[in-house]
């Protein structure tokens, strides 16, 4: 295998110096026309596609019947996830932002409007969805890649809380959006608003984002699945940017597995629905953690705060060896979530540690592994409560998210 070019290569030892004292401001990074727009898009994508899956369950169920469907379709989306980080991350960096955009938000215009049109048979709506899931990792990248150009230094980490912050909102909102549109409208006339959603998307992007040139030239040869596995490799045999990838990963994916036995943890204690509660609680947690740590917590202070932090997203589960009731079980959640902050500082390391040429997939890598642990973690959880009570799993799920904690403080710190 040829060697990568040495522009290729993360740097060994990424600049230790500490950070600027300053804190950005929302004004700062708001003043940036082109995050402005980026913003805006994020936010339509994930408040669109929060209504098109719920509205496209509820339809699936009322055709056939079948939960198992319904759930597929749900989840239809996201399982394609990994597939599109391994093959195509590379074309984060390889295609300018604009374009690049521009087609993915058309992608999911055309799918949705096909959607919407109704009467296709369930295995086509799942390969309608398998297309827009193998795309979302690259478009995901393209937009990640251009914030550490656009806001420098503290902008970075404020303007990348502000994403987890609207990500969490908008998915929040388009769900509960989703209901009422769907009592209203039904599940055709939901998905119609998702596809002016889409519609929308592709013509900001298409209008309101700058024609910039790529950050990697495309002189070579290889294609885009053979150019990602390359850069994948890179990444992740390098001690650095291994290490700063586990981190991102680890804590997270184990800690969340949490939320994946909220309902029978709430079934014992009586009520089922109030699941609810604590997976809204582990969410204002998450935004409130965002917010504290993203604006108001001078730059030096959150350096030093990354492993506490981290390991805050798995002591308070241990407290739930006693059984805490519903109160007490959401706060618990909601001070374990303020804890994944932790993961902006391990962001901002992860930019300094690779050379801007390929920024964009190694944020996609950061983000697919993150996407598909958590899935990973849920899963695991679901199964051991087969066999333990759901506050045991709890408990199990803290004290694994604490011993990877340990075994990365090299990197947290």
């Amino acid at each position: 295998m040829t060697a990568p070019p040495p522009s290729d290569r993360p740097r060994a030892d990424p600049p230790q110096a500490d950070p600027p004292q300053a804190s950005a401001r929302y004004r700062d990074v708001f003043g940036v026309p082109e995050f402005r727009t980026l913003f805006s898009l994020q936010t339509l994508q994930v408040g669109g596609d929060s209504v098109r899956t719920i509205a496209l369950s509820v339809q699936t169920f009322e055709r056939t019947g079948s939960p198992a469907a319904a759930a597929l379709v749900f989840a239809a989306s996201m399982l394609p996830y990994v597939v599109g980080g391994a093959l195509l991350l590379s074309l984060a960096d390889r295609v300018p932002a604009r374009r690049l955009l521009t087609g993915y938000h058309l992608l999911r215009l055309v799918v949705t409007a096909v959607l919407a049109l109704g009467g296709l048979p369930v295995p086509a709506i799942l390969a309608l969805l398998f297309a827009v899931g193998l795309f979302a990792p690259v478009g995901g990248a393209t937009v990640q890649a251009r914030l550490p150009v656009l806001l420098p230094g503290d902008g970075y980490v404020l303007g990348r809380s502000l994403f987890t912050m609207t990500s969490a909102g908008a998915q929040i909102a388009g769900q509960a959006a989703g209901g009422l549109l769907l009592a209203a409208l039904g599940p055709a006339g939901t998905l119609w608003l998702a596809t002016a959603s889409a519609a929308l998307a592709t013509a900001v992007a298409r209008f309101r984002l700058p024609d910039t040139p790529a950050v990697a030239s495309r002189t070579s040869s290889s294609g885009a699945a053979r150019e990602t596995w390359r850069v994948n490799r890179l990444l992740l045999g390098d001690r650095t940017t291994r290490g700063l990838l586990l981190s991102a990963w680890l804590p997270i994916s184990l800690a969340v597995g949490a939320e994946g036995v909220a309902v029978p943890y709430a079934g014992g204690l009586g009520s089922p629905d109030a699941a609810g509660l604590l997976l809204s609680a582990a969410a204002a947690g998450m935004f409130a953690g965002n917010l504290v740590v993203g604006r108001w917590v001078r730059p030096g202070l959150r350096e030093r705060l990354t492993l506490p932090l981290a390991t805050l997203t798995g002591a308070p589960l241990l407290v739930f060896v006693f059984d805490p009731g519903l109160p007490l079980a959401c706060a618990l959640m909601a001070v374990g979530t303020s804890g994944l902050a932790y993961e902006l500082t391990v962001q901002r390391r992860l930019v300094d540690a690779v050379p801007e040429r390929i920024r964009g997939q190694a944020l996609g890598v950061s983000n697919t592994g993150l996407m598909t642990g958590q899935a990973a973690g849920i899963g695991a959880a679901g199964a051991l409560c087969e066999f333990l009570a759901p506050s045991h799993v709890i408990v199990l799920c803290g004290a694994v998210t604490l011993a990877a904690c340990l075994l990365l403080a090299r990197h947290l710190r």
